[in-house]
């Protein structure tokens, strides 16, 4: 739609330049059709350097905007953002029916429900009960549990296992906030695409992106009882143990090990070969390569010093 036209619905001035809008994107992946926004100095790198045809964006940051960019100056560049998103969300049913397309080596239950312009790759398996959106992609000899619920515009490789009950695809928990206390939801646009070599337990929840992708990377596996929130990336062979919980835009590198309950706070990175313990909170960024444990998250080996001597300490 019409930049002015968006503003005037969503309550702001409007641009002394009008422009087509075709999407909301992040500052780095925004192009000159494209709406974004900034809502932390710590972006300002990806503020100069953005593509982004219009940004919402706080009177203090208003004069680094590009000069191929629209600056729309707001008090609360989040929540204009979340207002916006609402007039970019996906139909959730085609106005136009298009057949799945179904390899015939694939089976089928006839008690599954694959949605319009779907496809479902050779020697794969749809047990009854699942249900498969519009525009999904399902590649070879992948296996698709009882009562799987995978959204539209999901992406599945080969060679991959989702167990009974999972849903990928849903919102992830997105909200601004009004200074009154109401909730404003984010419409999640986004999808979820899953490489090959995936196994995703029972009763897990992958939340599809804002914008972009979340993605889960070959090789991965996933227990029982695990949520991924929107634009979370697990890196290639991770191990994520059942009720480990991921907050948005986590980056995880490559065989990353969380186990059992351990959970991370959001827009954070661990590194490659990194190992959380049961029951860690990450709350920032860590290296790769080292074994953490506790809350605050610390080394293993020095959360296990501090208990024997907490232990010590009591006993006397």
């Amino acid at each position: 739609m019409k930049l002015n036209e968006l503003l005037k619905n969503i309550g702001l001035d409007t641009a002394q330049k009008d422009i087509e809008i075709d999407s909301i994107k992040d500052l780095s992946h925004a192009d000159e059709d494209d709406l974004s926004f900034i809502t932390s100095k710590k972006y300002i790198d990806d503020l100069k350097n953005t593509k982004a045809g219009a940004i919402f964006v706080i009177k203090d940051l208003a004069k680094i905007v590009p000069h191929n960019s629209i600056g729309i100056v707001c008090d609360d560049p989040y929540l204009y953002m979340a207002y916006a998103s609402r007039y970019f969300k996906k139909d959730l049913l085609s106005k136009e029916y298009i057949e799945p397309y179904i390899n015939e080596s694939a089976t089928v239950s006839n008690r599954a429900t694959i949605g319009s312009n779907s496809k479902i790759g050779e020697d794969s398996t749809i047990l009854h009960g699942a249900v498969v959106g519009e525009n999904v992609v399902i590649g070879k000899r992948c296996t698709i549990y009882p009562n799987v619920t995978i959204y539209n515009d999901t992406i599945i490789g080969d060679n991959c296992t989702i167990h009974a009950g999972s849903v990928i695809g849903s919102d992830g928990f997105g909200y601004a906030h009004t200074k009154d206390g109401r909730h404003i939801k984010i419409y999640h646009n986004g999808n979820v695409v899953i490489e090959d070599d995936v196994e995703i337990g029972a009763n897990c929840t992958v939340d599809r992106a804002v914008f972009g992708s979340t993605i889960i990377k070959r090789g991965s596996k996933i227990d029982n009882l695990v949520q991924i929130g929107h634009n979370c990336v697990v890196g290639e062979n991770s191990i994520l143990v059942s009720q480990v919980g991921l907050s948005g835009s986590t980056e995880l590198g490559r065989n990353v090990v969380m186990g059992g309950q351990s959970a991370t706070a959001g827009h954070l990175k661990i590194g490659d070969f990194a190992t959380v313990a049961a029951r860690g909170g990450v709350s920032k960024s860590i290296e790769g390569g080292k074994v953490y444990g506790g809350f605050p998250l610390v080394l293993q080996k020095d959360w296990l010093k501090l208990q024997a001597k907490i232990l010590k300490f009591i006993k006397k």
